[in-house]
């Protein structure tokens, strides 16, 4: 059996900001815990769940600067997203298997003025 000094498996005290790029398929806190093993930081949070499918920038804190993750969380953000329209999965999401389709009868005209509802500020309901 090998035995770790308890130096190399302490937890240490780091403070600052990791810009994590998140990978599809992971989720905000499996990122978050990922990160905190790596560093062996006593403390972390992250500024804001991003969906598991999501990819993106996921600020992660470590220490002092876990103070400052809620003027992170505040901030104005852009989300950018691809959709298949006339589909129906059988999860409700790009994951699912394609259960259903139909044709798209409107125009490209009435999609982006649709769309255009979605640009400006929105009040995100988590």
């Amino acid at each position: 059996m090998i035995a770790a000094t308890s130096s190399a498996c302490s937890k240490r005290r780091i403070d600052g900001v990791l810009l994590l790029d998140k990978p599809r398929g992971l989720s905000s806190n499996a990122a978050l815990q990922r990160a905190k093993r790596l560093y062996r930081a006593q403390k972390a949070g992250h500024t804001g769940t991003l969906d598991p499918l999501a990819t993106g920038l996921l600020p992660i804190c470590f220490g002092e600067a876990t103070k400052f993750a809620q003027v992170l969380l505040d901030a104005d953000k852009t989300y950018v997203a691809m959709l298949r329209l006339g589909a129906t999965t059988s999860t409700g999401d790009a994951e699912g298997e394609v259960i259903a389709t139909r044709p798209v009868t409107a125009s490209r005209q009435e999609l982006e003025a649709i769309l255009q509802r979605f640009v400006g500020c929105i009040a995100q309901v988590p």
